[in-house]
């Protein structure tokens, strides 16, 4: 016994001093992790970091010219805990500096001609598929999901940047017919100045080109603070961009970066020399975004979270759905903004929908993203490991049954879990977990889904599976899912970047990507021209 707890005891000891070095590592102003641990930048099996100007240590801020001088920290990998590089991160000093770039560009960048900076977003698009595969695995090891998907979130990047291009050639208003003889009226879309752009660890990629393509077509300088989890991928994408601008012998101002904290991103948030805030994360955080740009008027495009449902009628396709449920409550290990996390399956089906649910939960393969095959990555953070244990501990207190998964595989792979038998609004439905757990509830029919769809507070996707024309339509109707994203036979996830993206109720209400999402970058003017020797006043008021 003695031996036994001398031994328990130093590996302790040993656990602990480890822990204490990388602690020390991730908030250093030094670079001191490098020197103890070998970095995967550093690896030659990782060689290809090096073709997107990854290195062991790197700049965090960008405003023309690379620097910072914040905290060093480290960018972990959530695949095998391996740390990739360090960044050093911006301070709010810093951020001084990146405000007055981006307002001294986008001064020029506004009066240039919107097919112009067309031309400048397709040379991006092009870059970004110059780079597709490495920036991809980049995302995977970064964040976490498996590799088709790291490819696909460059892809979109790839695709809103063709759709900017063409964007800049139809950023149209109207002529509108005036009551006043010798008079037209005009309305006019103009930049607003600089758009400060706040992303998620869970899409690295995508959001911010979202933002950017169609902001910068509109004229905007924009601002990029990513998640302190994921620098690496933002430091990237901007390198990319500022080889872009730098050939057309355009000011790095136009597209900044500064990696950093909550320091950095409240000294955003509160500035009015930001005239929009796009914020992607929790709905928590978002009411307090919400609340400070609105208390300085600022514009706001707020994407928060979604407990979004699939719900499955009695005529359902099950064929169809069985594939779409797995991708759409597994992919990126349920840590999506539109995964499913709630099935409302009539009952007379429910039963063969479990079934053949838990036979292909059976057959997800988890483990390292980048190995093809694998369908299910790791948690981006221990602590989201924590809220899946406590969340399925909290299923099974609730006397819910857990059908499949429920088990930490081991760091931060957890089996992607089906649970049964829990009330459909009850606090754990109801409550957004950011994990691979999707609850199946019953439904009567269709008023019932509807009604089950609805009751959640988010509004960001959802979707019906049916072959009933008169549920396909009463569902995209105004009688119908009150989300923002209303699918038919498809999963909740995976939008394409034509249509507007975005939620409502407290998933923010903000719209970003396709449709007329650009008309938020724009500031509209309204004008009414006389070209007459008279001076009639509207409604025919006589004030002579």
């Amino acid at each position: 016994r003695p031996s036994q707890r001398l031994k328990q005891w130093y590996q302790r000891r040993v656990r602990g001093a480890r822990m204490s070095l990388f602690k020390l590592a991730q908030t250093t102003t030094k670079p001191l992790l490098s020197r103890c641990m070998s970095m995967l930048a550093s690896d030659p099996s990782y060689s290809w970091l090096a073709d997107i100007g990854i290195k062991e240590v790197n700049d965090g801020v960008f405003n023309g010219s690379w620097g910072g001088s914040g905290n060093v920290i480290t960018s972990v990998s959530p695949i095998n805990e391996q740390p990739i590089a360090q960044v050093v991160e911006g301070t709010v000093e810093d951020y001084e500096e990146v405000i007055k770039a981006s307002q001294e560009a986008s001064k020029m960048w506004a009066m240039t001609p919107a097919p112009v900076r067309g031309e400048v977003i397709r040379q991006v698009g092009e870059h970004l598929r110059e780079k597709l595969e490495p920036l991809g695995k980049l995302v995977s090891l970064e964040m976490g999901k498996i590799l088709p998907e790291g490819i696909g979130e460059v892809q979109e990047a790839v695709d809103i940047a063709d759709y900017a291009t063409g964007l800049s050639r139809m950023l149209n208003g109207k002529v509108i017919p005036s009551e006043r003889p010798g008079h037209m009226m005009v309305e006019q879309w103009h930049p607003l100045g600089v758009c400060g752009v706040i992303t998620a660890f869970n899409f690295p990629v995508a959001p911010y080109f979202w933002n950017f393509t169609v902001a910068s077509v509109c004229g905007n300088a924009c601002m990029w603070k990513g998640a302190p989890t994921t620098p690496l991928t933002g430091i990237a994408c901007t390198k990319l961009i500022a080889d872009v601008l730098d050939a057309n012998k355009l000011p790095g101002g136009i597209s900044t970066l500064i990696s950093g904290g909550a320091d950095v991103g409240g000294a955003m948030v509160d500035d009015p020399r930001v005239n929009l805030i796009s914020f992607t994360g929790s709905c928590n955080v978002g009411k307090q975004v919400g609340i400070k740009v609105q208390s300085r008027m600022g514009k706001l495009i707020l994407e928060l979270g979604g407990n979004n449902a699939i719900s499955v009628m009695e005529d359902a396709d099950l064929n169809m759905l069985v594939p779409a449920v797995c991708f759409a409550s597994v992919g990126t290990a349920g840590q999506r903004c539109t995964t499913t996390r709630r099935l409302i399956v009539h009952k007379n089906l429910i039963d063969e929908v479990v079934t053949r649910l838990v036979s292909a939960y059976k057959q997800v393969k988890i483990g390292d993203p980048l190995v093809k095959g694998n369908l299910c990555g790791p948690l981006h953070t221990m602590a989201a490991v924590e809220a899946y244990k406590e969340a399925i501990a909290e299923a099974k207190a609730m006397g819910g049954k857990i059908e499949v998964g429920g088990n930490v595989v081991g760091g931060r792979y957890v089996e992607p879990t089906i649970v049964t038998g829990l009330p459909h609004d009850s606090e754990l439905v109801m409550r957004e977990t950011f994990a691979p757990i999707l609850y199946i509830v019953p439904c009567e029919g269709f008023e019932d889904a509807v009604a089950i769809n609805n009751e959640v507070s988010q509004g960001l996707s959802s979707s019906i599976f049916t072959t009933n024309p008169e549920y396909i339509f009463r569902w995209v109707g105004a009688g119908g899912a009150d989300s923002g994203i209303c699918n038919v036979n498809i999963p909740t996830n995976g939008a394409e970047i034509g249509g507007a993206f975005g939620g409502e109720k407290e998933t923010g209400g903000g719209r970003e990507s396709g449709s007329d999402a650009w008309k938020q970058y724009c500031r509209r003017a309204t004008c009414t021209i006389n070209y007459s020797k008279d001076l009639p006043l509207a409604q025919g008021i006589d004030f002579s």
